[in-house]
């Protein structure tokens, strides 16, 4: 019997490096790599929902293990040699009622 076992996707943060002369934080984008994320195409009920409510395309499912903790709010993340941005919150499980290594999810659409 397999184990379930995700890919390495790039995860891009932004880290403030500065501030402007008007008090506006200066960023730099950083690339980090995130082991063991689960990919699935998005279910048709999610895409429909997602473009009823932000009138964004879902396109896939990212499940993000237990032990991560980079922000995922509407970020960037680059996999299958494309690049995506994730939409809006992810949606997190208590850690202790969850079985396997993922306890978080968050939907994501093309992004160029």
């Amino acid at each position: 019997m397999a184990k379930i076992k995700g890919i390495t996707v790039t995860l891009i943060t932004k880290e403030v490096v500065g501030a402007d002369p008007f008090g506006g934080n200066i960023t730099e984008s950083k690339e980090v790599k995130v082991n063991n994320v689960l990919i699935a195409p998005t279910s048709s009920d999610d895409i429909v929902n997602h473009q009823t409510v932000t009138g964004k395309t879902a396109v896939y499912t990212l499940a993000i293990p237990k032990d991560d903790t980079h922000d995922w709010i509407n970020a960037e993340v680059i996999f299958f040699g494309q690049r995506w941005r994730t939409i809006g919150i992810p949606v997190q499980g208590i850690e202790e009622l969850i079985p396997l290594g993922w306890n978080k999810k968050v939907e994501v659409e093309r992004y160029e």
